[in-house]
């Protein structure tokens, strides 16, 4: 099995960092995953496949336009502790979690209706290669799914400059707002195997705290693996940065609540 995970994925995301992860980060509006249902033409029950934590599972899960549209799912996730959070909190007796990466699914030819990677496809080490396992493992005119939650950096000032705090300890990090993911649809296999992407997006807002913004910070794999006194340093700018108040929008002033801009972002690869 190919092992080729980004190093910080590995120590960031490593065991005792994932139940936090899966507690900060939220969840996905109901509006794309709609959309994620329609992206598949079968009105049969699907077979599906993907990662994470469950966070993006549950959604699905939960959502009424999928409620007779699952046959099985197969989650394909390379960090241990990821797996382990997500058979804690994923209950479907249609879904199952197994070690892998996006170049080694260890999924049989043409068994997937649909590829759904939820905020994990700006890690992939090889894009190529990847679009040649999805391209193997997909039906004939199935599709990839990638997407992606993001704070929205125009949506008020404090969001963008926490970010600008948080960023300046990325080292590396392949973020997504780098873009690099996007060299997967110029590569030579998904030229071959893929339509051309298709993009869609939605703006919205969540509901924030002091706790929860900094949860959300301590999350990123790139902080979890700070020395704890830097990390404190970062923690402790970002509540600064949040009691400033840069454009925040407050939803009740005195249970210290406001508003969190947010972004999904989804791209859809059909198979030919």
């Amino acid at each position: 099995m190919t092992t080729k995970v980004h190093a910080i994925a590995q120590t960031g995301f490593a065991t005792g960092t994932n139940e936090l992860y899966d507690r900060a980060r939220p969840s996905y509006p109901t509006e794309c995953i709609s959309y994620i249902r329609q992206v598949s033409k079968s009105t049969a029950p699907l077979n599906i496949n993907w990662a994470g934590t469950g966070i993006f599972t549950r959604a699905l899960l939960a959502h009424s336009d999928w409620a007779m549209s699952i046959d099985t799912l197969r989650a394909i996730e390379p960090s241990d502790s990821m797996r382990d959070v997500w058979m804690k909190t994923v209950n479907d007796n249609r879904s199952s979690i197994v070690k892998g990466t996006f170049d080694n699914t260890g999924v049989e030819d043409e068994w997937a209706d649909l590829i759904i990677i939820a905020q994990a496809f700006h890690w992939c080490p090889d894009y190529g290669k990847a679009s040649a396992e999805f391209g193997r493992i997909l039906k004939k005119d199935g599709a990839v799914v990638f997407i992606w939650n993001l704070e929205d950096r125009d949506g008020a000032g404090w969001v963008a400059q926490f970010r600008d705090r948080v960023e300046v300890h990325k080292k590396g990090t392949p973020l997504f707002p780098l873009g690099l993911w996007r060299e997967t649809f110029s590569t030579p296999e998904y030229i071959s195997l893929f339509h051309p992407r298709e993009e869609e997006e939605w703006a919205y807002h969540l509901l924030a705290s002091e706790k929860i913004v900094t949860d959300r910070v301590q999350s990123e794999s790139f902080i979890t693996i700070l020395p704890p006194d830097e990390e404190a340093k970062v923690v402790e700018d970002v509540k600064g940065i949040l009691e400033r108040g840069d454009g925040k929008v407050w939803i009740n002033k005195e249970e210290g609540t406001y508003q969190y801009p947010y972004k999904t972002y989804a791209v859809v690869s059909r198979r030919k």
